[in-house]
């Protein structure tokens, strides 16, 4: 049963989603030991009927923080997630979540696991504060616990008084609120999130996104969010995992992954973009011009000072400058390209 300072923890929380989605300076709270991993994957393998392999052989091995686990629809980051909290049952293979192994340890490992799945799980005809109550009894905390959990995890995922409502009538964004809601008011250290922006609206989705960002970074509870939204990984995850046809295409850091990617900066100029083209021209470099007015410029090394004294030199006027603008995109395409290749 949990009662490890769980309502400090998370009334605390509800002003926590106003800070920025990340950032790279701050300190995790986490329970689980910097160096330890929250997931270990040896050789994971899951084969459905007729030889469809829907994983094959995942060995990974991730350590704490917000992990974005990418790849296009069917390409098997629901059942690796599923796999890894035993609700498809790997066809070969180990895994470890929070140290514990999936097939021995199942009860105990999601004792502090959340999962939010992509597909509704509420239950009919329970009202929002009903369903997040029980969910938490489920996990092991008394009725007045989870009550006053569900209550405080309502609040901080943006639900007023929608709560007691019969989740039948909720809208699709309303719903994942409450998926998210009960994903949480166990106080878990690791939550998997499946496509957890879908259906909500801009204001919303925003809400979602500094929410989750805020999760390890303030409180110590990993996440790994699946999605097909490359903008959203990018913004609030530290680590990507890139996965299509069942394998990990790519596993590091967002920062490092970036570092791979050729060195490209953008630069939008607020006047002048000839006098901008005909220097960048003058002194050797290969751009290109965008439809919106932005130049693309493959930067000789990872800093953009060298932009900035060719600025200076020729006396530009001020501009926009972007370092490494949809360097995630690229690496995603390219990683499918190859993985086609060597398949083909």
């Amino acid at each position: 049963m949990l009662d490890r300072s769980n309502s400090r923890r998370l009334t605390r929380s509800l002003v926590l989603v106003n800070d920025s989605p990340r950032s790279s300076s701050d300190t995790a709270l986490s329970s689980t030991e910097s160096g330890d991993c929250v997931i270990e994957a040896e050789n994971l393998t899951k084969v459905y009927g007729g030889g469809t392999r829907a994983l094959d052989n995942v060995s990974l091995r991730v350590p704490p923080g917000t992990i974005g686990l990418l790849g296009p629809n069917g390409a098997g980051k629901s059942t690796f997630i599923k796999c890894l909290l035993n609700l498809e049952p790997p066809t070969s293979g180990r895994a470890r979540v929070l140290g514990r192994d999936i097939r021995t340890s199942n009860r105990e490992s999601r004792e502090k696991v959340g999962y939010s799945p992509e597909q509704d799980s509420h239950i009919p005809g329970m009202a929002g504060c009903e369903y997040v109550t029980y969910c938490g009894q489920l996990s092991g905390l008394s009725f007045k616990q989870a009550r006053q959990r569900a209550h405080e995890i309502l609040d901080l995922v943006g639900m007023g008084q929608e709560r007691y409502r019969k989740i039948d009538t909720y809208s699709t964004g309303m719903k994942q609120r409450a998926k998210l809601a009960q994903a949480l008011v166990h106080d878990p250290e690791i939550v998997f999130l499946d496509e957890p922006t879908n259906g909500l609206d801009p204001a919303g989705r925003e809400y979602f996104l500094r929410l989750i960002g805020s999760l390890h970074r303030q409180l110590g509870i990993s996440v790994v969010i699946s999605s097909h939204l490359l903008n959203d990984i990018e913004r609030i995850c530290d680590r990507v995992i890139i996965i299509a046809n069942g394998r990990v295409l790519e596993h590091d850091s967002l920062e490092n992954l970036k570092n791979r990617h050729r060195r490209i900066v953008e630069v939008a100029p607020s006047g002048e973009a000839e006098r901008f083209a005909a220097a960048l021209l003058e002194a050797g470099y290969v751009f290109e011009r965008r439809s919106n007015g932005r130049l693309r410029i493959e930067s000789p090394e990872d800093s953009v000072e060298w932009l900035l004294e060719l600025m200076r030199k020729h006396r530009l006027p001020p501009g926009e400058i972007v370092a490494n603008p949809n360097a995630l995109h690229e690496l995603f395409l390219r990683a499918l390209a190859t993985d086609h290749g060597n398949r083909a």
